[in-house]
């Protein structure tokens, strides 16, 4: 069994392995200190006092319990491997953090929107509330490997976690848009930053698209 596992975590691509590796002892430190970590390294909105910069990227690496990190952790393994070991580990790298930062683009759009509409309503108490509020979690990025892995496997069937429906990897990455664009639009599941899913998602699908336009999209690098 430990031979086993040895053999798993060393088939792992680097850039894979490395930001589960990175995920997981941020996670850990989060653990002794939650209140320092969040208000320095998750995302506020930029109007918040307790902006920093760096919160753009580091929020990537912050999450809020075990089940959010879980599943993130557990799709980046999945879906990652095969994404980096298609498109090489150089270009994978890029993809999740332009997906990851193409996510925060939307997000905040859509916070500032929010922010527009409660000041002109007067409606101080919500805009303070988007003040005050953290966003932390890879799941923007996660999102962005999902839809890359669909673009480049779309016929692959997939049997989830939940539901243990089989599928076509292009049929579930199109039920995940809908329903956070649902959600998003409509306001349920509320503490779930869905436009953020939805611009990994997008960001993810642009920078494909314009790869395969260019045809260096399986141009491996000496990463891999």
């Amino acid at each position: 069994m430990s031979n086993y596992t040895y053999n798993v975590f060393r088939n792992v691509p680097p850039v894979t392995g490395n930001l589960i590796l990175i995920n997981l002892i941020i996670f850990v430190a989060t653990q002794f200190n939650q209140e320092f970590m969040i208000s320095n390294f998750a995302l506020f909105y930029p109007a918040s006092p307790f902006f920093h910069w760096w919160q753009i990227l580091t929020h990537m690496f912050m999450h809020g319990g075990f089940w959010h990190i879980f599943f993130n952790m557990y799709t980046l393994f999945m879906f990652g491997m095969v994404l980096e070991r298609s498109i090489g580990s150089r270009k994978f790298l890029t993809f999740y953090f332009i997906c990851g930062l193409g996510a925060v683009l939307l997000h905040l759009g859509v916070q500032w929107l929010e922010m527009q509409s409660f000041l002109h309503a007067g409606n101080y108490a919500s805009a303070s509330e988007i003040l005050r509020t953290p966003t932390l979690g890879a799941s923007g990025a996660i999102y962005g490997v999902l839809i890359g892995f669909a673009m480049l496997n779309p016929d692959a069937v997939l049997v989830l976690l939940f539901p243990p429906v089989p599928l076509k990897a292009k049929w579930w990455v199109l039920i995940f848009a809908a329903i956070e664009l649902g959600t998003g639009v409509t306001g349920t599941a509320d503490g779930v930053a869905h436009f953020a899913h939805l611009g990994g998602m997008l960001f993810g699908w642009l920078l494909l698209r314009w790869w395969k336009r260019s045809g260096r999209i399986y141009r491996y690098d000496e990463w891999i």
